[in-house]
C-alpha cells in the first residue's frame, strides 16, 4: 500500500486557510531548517526538504491551492479523477522560482550546483493557463461536454520545434565555444572572484541557429487556436476549477507543457436556488390549500412530483423532498430539495367574494388562531 501523503498545511506547520504571507514565511523557515546544504548527507532532512517544497509548490499557487482546499490531494494528483493540478517535487522548482530568491545569497550564491543558478538548457515546464466558461444550471447539475477554443503556443510543424530551417543544422556558438557559459574573473581588495554567466549570444544553449525556420522565426513554436474537449462532471458549482493536465503553454527544452485550468460560471435558474448539493424552491399556495391541506405539484430538475401538504400549513413552512437535489462531486450522493410555501392573498375581490370571506371570518372563532392569541396575550403582559 502506498504511503499516504501528509496534509500540506501540516507539513508547513500551518492551519487550513493560512494567508499567502503566512505560507511563504513558513516555507522559508522549514526550507532553511531542512536545506541539504545545512544538513549534508542527512537523508531524512533531504526527504523533509522535498516534502516542504512539494507543499509550497501547491499552496503558493492560487489555482492549485483552491483545488487542494476543495478536494484534498485528489485535486492536485495527476492520477486522480479530477485530472490533477500537477505539483509534486518533480516539477516543483519550475513552479516557484522564488525559492532561489530566498536562498540566493544564503549558501554561497554563484552557480546553482543543484540549488544555485538554473541551467538554461534544462527542461522547463510550460506556463499554466486559465480559461473561463459559462454553463447553464442544468448542465452544472447533470454534467456536460464542452469544446473550448484556446489560443496558445504549439510546436512548429515545419521545423518540428527545432527552430531551424528544414535541412539545416544548428551551429556551435562562436562566443562560448558550445559551453553555453561565459567565465569572468574580477580582482578585488578581498581577492579574486570567478563568476559564470549564461552566454548572451546563444542564451546558454551552446548553439545558434544560422538559418531560422521561416514559419516560427527560430523559436520552434507558433501561436495557434486549438479546440479542446472537456467533460464537466455533474455537481460543479460557481468558481469550480477543472484542471486539464498538459493542455497549457508548451514547455521549453523538452519540458512538459503546463496545465489548463477551466473556471466554471453557472447561470442562475428561473425557479431554483442552490446551496451546495441542496436545492431551494418557493411555491405560492392559496388560503384554502393551507387551511384544508392539498396535493400540490412540485417541479424538480428532472420531473414534476406530487406532494401533500397537511391541513393548517403556515406561511413560510419548509418541506424537504429527499434525493431531489444535485449530485455532490465529492461523495456522488444527491442532496435534497427544500420547498418553502408562501401564502398568496387575493388582491382584488368582487362583492360576492367579499361576502363569502366575511361569512367565513364570522364562522371562525378566536380559538382557530393560536399564534394570534399568543401574540395578543404577550402584548397584554408587556403593557399591563
Amino acid at each position: 500500500m502506498a504511503e499516504q501523503k501528509r496534509d500540506y498545511y501540516e507539513v508547513l506547520g500551518l492551519k487550513k486557510g493560512a494567508s499567502d504571507d503566512e505560507i511563504k514565511k513558513a516555507f522559508r523557515k522549514m526550507a532553511m531548517k531542512y536545506h541539504p546544504d545545512k544538513n549534508p548527507g542527512d537523508k531524512t532532512c533531504e526527504e523533509k526538504f522535498k516534502e516542504v517544497n512539494e507543499a509550497y509548490g501547491i499552496l503558493s499557487d492560487p489555482e492549485k491551492k483552491k483545488m487542494y482546499d476543495q478536494f484534498g490531494h485528489a485535486g492536485v494528483d495527476p492520477n486522480a479523477g479530477f485530472g490533477g493540478a500537477g505539483g509534486g517535487f518533480g516539477q516543483g522548482f519550475g513552479g516557484f522560482d522564488d525559492i532561489f530568491d530566498i536562498f540566493g545569497g544564503m549558501f554561497g550564491g554563484g552557480g546553482r550546483s543543484g540549488f544555485g543558478r538554473q541551467n538554461p538548457n534544462a527542461p522547463r515546464r510550460g506556463r499554466d493557463m486559465q480559461h473561463s466558461i459559462s454553463i447553464t444550471f442544468e448542465e452544472a447539475a447533470f454534467g456536460c461536454k464542452k469544446n473550448l477554443r484556446i489560443t496558445k503556443n504549439v510546436e512548429c510543424k515545419t521545423c518540428n520545434g527545432s527552430g531551424a530551417t528544414p535541412g539545416s543544422e544548428k551551429a556551435v556558438c562562436p562566443k562560448c565555444g558550445g559551453s553555453g557559459q561565459l567565465h569572468t574573473s574580477q580582482r578585488t581588495p578581498f581577492g579574486s572572484f570567478d563568476s559564470v554567466q549564461p552566454c548572451d549570444r546563444c542564451g546558454g544553449s551552446g548553439q545558434i541557429i544560422e538559418k531560422p525556420c521561416p514559419d516560427c522565426g527560430g523559436t520552434g513554436r507558433v501561436r495557434k487556436t486549438v479546440t479542446i474537449s472537456i467533460n464537466i462532471p455533474p455537481g460543479v458549482d460557481n468558481d469550480s476549477v477543472i484542471p486539464l493536465r498538459g493542455q497549457g503553454e508548451l514547455g521549453t527544452n523538452g519540458g512538459p507543457a503546463g496545465d489548463l485550468y477551466v473556471v466554471i460560471s453557472v447561470k442562475p435558474h428561473k425557479m431554483f436556488a442552490r446551496r451546495g448539493k441542496d436545492l431551494q424552491l418557493e411555491i405560492p399556495i392559496s388560503f384554502e390549500q393551507a387551511a384544508l391541506g392539498a396535493d400540490i405539484t412540485v417541479p424538480t430538475l428532472e420531473e414534476k412530483v406530487s406532494y401533500k401538504i397537511p391541513a393548517g400549513t403556515q406561511p413560510g413552512t419548509v418541506f424537504r423532498l429527499k434525493g431531489k437535489g444535485i449530485i455532490s462531486p465529492k461523495t456522488g450522493k444527491k442532496g435534497d430539495l427544500y420547498v418553502k410555501v408562501n401564502l398568496e392573498i387575493p388582491t382584488k375581490l368582487n362583492q360576492k367574494q367579499r361576502e363569502a370571506v366575511e361569512k367565513m371570518a364570522e364562522s371562525l372563532d378566536e380559538k382557530c388562531y393560536k399564534g394570534k392569541n399568543k401574540f395578543m396575550d404577550t402584548i397584554k403582559e408587556i403593557f399591563s
